[in-house]
């Protein structure tokens, strides 16, 4: 067998997850015709077909399912690695990738601004998302959670801050419509709730299992959205402190709402104990939220 290059073992799994040449090309940002080149070179030197060509786009063969299903481990050592190698120098410097659910969003950017200006050797990866990325895949260093302590062997949790969530809405929004006194009231009144898929939250679903589902005006996947919506004076919707402190006159409803302070906890790797860039950022971010 001849040499084999690990790049080409990674565009040949990224075309079986894509499924064909043209969206893999646009998942690795490089052209149509190099990742056919490192397909037919990767195979040539196995000797082994990976994919069966079809009009529909490049379906698996035996090999190329025990490609698929082998990579995945192999990348995520391949990471650890990078990880240990990283943290041997100790310098602040590297990629630091860090993810976040989308309402804190606001809150860690400009924190993220101050860190590298104290470190511009840094370069700073954010990803927004409500779903869980997990650490051990290497797409991120760093987590920070919102909701109960996350559980994991291989985790190291620290409680970073609360993240306290109410209802608001317009001082125009109420001289209109007034304030709903108790859920009875809430079907009087329009919303700005996140879409179904949020609804196991336990402050989206204490209203939306007391209105009717036409009383939503404004529905999103993304919490930014709805806090704009309720800014804007689309309707009552939840909003965070933060972004209550950048917009001093909205008006607090008087319910309580279950579970409406949640925790954000800063999670990393045991491999990353270790971790210089960890640890810094760690520090600075916990006098950031502090001040």
């Amino acid at each position: 067998m001849k040499d084999t290059s690990w790049d080409d073992y990674k565009i040949a799994y990224q075309v079986a997850i894509d499924g064909s040449l043209s969206k893999a090309g646009i998942s690795l940002r490089i052209n149509h015709a190099t990742v056919l080149r490192r397909i037919n070179q990767l195979e040539q030197s196995l000797e082994v077909k990976l994919f069966i060509r079809h009009q529909r786009g490049y379906k698996l063969t035996d090999a190329g399912f025990l490609l698929m299903d082998e990579m995945p481990e192999i990348l995520a050592k391949f990471s650890s690695l990078e990880n240990k190698l990283q943290n041997v120098e100790g310098d602040i410097s590297g990629e630091l990738r860090i993810t976040t659910v989308s309402s804190f969003s606001p809150v860690i950017t400009p924190i993220l601004k101050a860190f590298r200006d104290e470190y511009p050797k840094i370069r700073l990866k954010l990803i927004s998302t409500d779903d869980i990325v997990p650490l051990d895949s290497g797409a991120a260093h760093v987590s920070l959670r919102a909701g109960p302590s996350p559980a994991g062997v291989d985790l190291i949790v620290k409680k970073l801050t609360r993240l306290t969530t109410s209802y608001y809405a317009t001082q125009k929004y109420v001289d209109k419509y007034g304030k709903p006194n108790s859920p009875e009231q809430f079907n009087e009144h329009i919303w700005a709730l996140p879409t179904p898929d949020k609804y196991r939250i336990p402050f989206v679903s204490y209203v939306v299992d007391k209105i009717d589902k036409d009383r939503i005006a404004f529905q999103s996947n993304h919490f930014p959205d709805i806090h704009e919506a309720v800014i804007a004076g689309m309707g009552i919707g939840p909003l965070g402190e933060h972004q209550v402190e950048m917009n001093p006159t909205m008006v607090k409803m008087d319910f309580d709402i279950p579970n409406k302070d949640e925790s954000i906890w800063f999670v990393y790797h045991k491999d990353l104990q270790n971790s210089v860039r960890i640890q810094c950022f760690y520090l600075f971010l916990t006098q950031a939220i502090g001040q």
